[in-house]
């Protein structure tokens, strides 16, 4: 094999094209991983903005599938415990949920917790079988390796039991609000969860489908709580390492400008710099719309085919205020969210249908404790809703709005946050997109959505990873199975190539 000729090139370092290149360099393959940043990891990425001055930039910690884990050999953190969720209360007596907390609010709801906690483990369980399932390309014709896949999903359905199947099946097109209203009484807890539900989603918790959404981020976060914060970067770094301990390569600052095809077939891919890097098939983890349409190009692709994927709905309304602190910011560990009510929710969605920034957002917070070699804490606030789209100004203006409402809005429960400030990073959807590669904004690379889900993701017909170009795949979070930190996306890929 010559030099510059590979067997797979991956496009884009963020942890499902890893996953994917760490599985094929197992098997012996020889992989190239080009990534256009001078750093690996996509949005699973731990940066400095300073000096001891490091965040999470987009996801607050995470995991991949265990499975994933196993497979690899990865030493990654673990959870041992899920840390605290709290609701945070004007009156200072915050919720945090557990059945104990829950008690001071309701005791109906208290009794009812583990009952919900146990549905919420199983539809999780129903889902991540899901996921496994290489989705066939309805309405296509199905293969019998398609019936088999599917075969093995109905029958964990039906290990599921009755009750549970019927269940997870109808909390799927349910809104948060209708799913968590059949639990509990009391509104705090049930804005609480519903946060969960719309978290990096452009819907609020009255949209049909929030049902689904919820069970997708419980699953990827193994619960309520966001984990290992503060610690997403090791993922993506353990899994580069592991990469490179097969034998395979990873190149930065090699931005892929085209695929390079010929007769509808995917030869290789040229850099923005002009280099030519030849390869017999070619992987895609960045988003469906940036591989097809302006990688590929619609002058190679079908015309229904092009339309589709213009229609991938993205709407990225996601920011990140990170806060450098003395450490003297007042804030408990865990997982903290603002969402008083459903309805406070509803309205903090509203303001995006119209391009306009929330000024009541919801807010989830996290923080790195402060360390005994130094005296600052990061606190990283994840703001919604912060459309890509402003209808009356633009990024540049408004980036002080963002950082402003979030500081006064959490300053409200903290009121030593605004003293205890050293240095600020405001990531804005722009930045999403520019920076880190993510078009309009949007993490999870395609809305998760009723429309975009399961055989309908990234667009009907195509959710087996394949694209009308022979030997191109996608592998990233906007087909079947992505959306998070997972890696499911990546795992799934490489079972389609056997």
């Amino acid at each position: 094999m010559a030099q510059n000729q590979y067997e797979y090139i991956i496009i884009g370092a963020g942890h499902n094209g890893l996953v994917a290149a760490a599985y094929l360099a197992k098997q012996g393959k020889k992989v190239l991983v080009l990534e256009r940043r001078s750093i690996v990891g996509g949005s699973v990425v731990t940066e400095s903005f300073g000096e001891n001055f490091q965040a999470d930039s987009i996801y607050a910690g995470g995991s991949l599938r265990p499975d994933i884990v196993k497979d690899l050999k990865l030493s990654l953190p673990s959870v041992t415990e899920e840390p605290a969720f709290i609701s945070l209360q004007p009156d200072g007596n915050h919720l945090t949920l557990n059945a104990e907390s829950i008690k001071q609010f309701s005791e109906k709801d208290a009794s009812r917790w583990d009952e919900f906690v146990r549905f919420m483990d199983k539809a999780a369980s129903i889902l991540d079988a899901a996921y496994a399932t290489i989705m066939p390309r309805l309405p296509k014709n199905m293969s019998l390796h398609d019936g088999y896949g599917l075969l093995e999903l109905g029958l964990e359905l039906r290990l599921a039991g009755r009750k549970d199947m019927l269940n997870f099946i109808r909390a799927l097109p349910m809104s948060a609000q209708e799913l968590v209203e059949e639990y509990f009484e009391s509104e705090i807890l049930r804005a609480a969860i519903a946060s969960v539900a719309i978290h990096n989603s452009t819907l609020g918790p009255m949209s049909a489908g929030t049902g689904y959404t919820l069970i997708h981020n419980w699953l990827n976060r193994g619960g309520l709580s966001q984990v290992n914060v503060g610690e997403a970067g090791k993922i993506t770094i353990d899994l580069s390492n592991t990469l490179k301990s097969f034998g395979s390569e990873i190149r930065t600052n090699a931005e892929v400008a085209k695929i390079k095809i010929e007769n509808q077939i995917a030869k290789g891919v040229f850099l923005t710099n002009g280099e030519e890097i030849s390869a017999d098939i070619v992987l895609s983890s960045t988003d469906p719309r940036h591989t097809l349409l302006k990688l590929v190009g619609a002058q190679d692709l079908p015309p229904e085919f092009v339309w589709h994927t213009q229609s991938i709905k993205m709407r990225g309304a996601v920011a990140k205020i990170h806060l450098q602190t003395n450490g003297n910011h007042g804030i408990p560990e865990g997982t903290l969210c603002v969402a008083p009510s459903v309805k406070y929710l509803e309205k903090a969605y509203d303001s995006s249908k119209y391009g306009e920034i929330s000024e009541k957002p919801y807010l989830e917070i996290t923080s790195v404790p402060v360390r005994e070699s130094v005296k600052e804490s990061v606190v990283s606030i994840h703001f919604q809703f912060a459309p890509y789209e402003l209808k009356n100004s633009d990024w540049k203006t408004e980036s002080s709005k963002v950082e402003k409402v979030a500081i006064e809005t959490l300053a409200e429960y903290f009121p030593n946050l605004k003293s205890s400030i050293v240095n600020r990073k405001l990531i804005t959807p722009k930045d999403l997109e520019e920076t880190y590669g993510l078009t309009e904004g949007d993490i999870n690379h395609g809305q998760l959505m009723l429309d975009q889900f399961l055989f309908m993701r990234p667009i009907p017909g195509w959710s087996n990873h394949k694209t009308p170009i022979d030997n191109l795949y996608l592998c990233g979070s906007g087909v079947h199975g992505g959306g998070g930190v997972s890696g499911v996306s990546g795992r799934n890929v490489v079972k389609v190539l056997k």
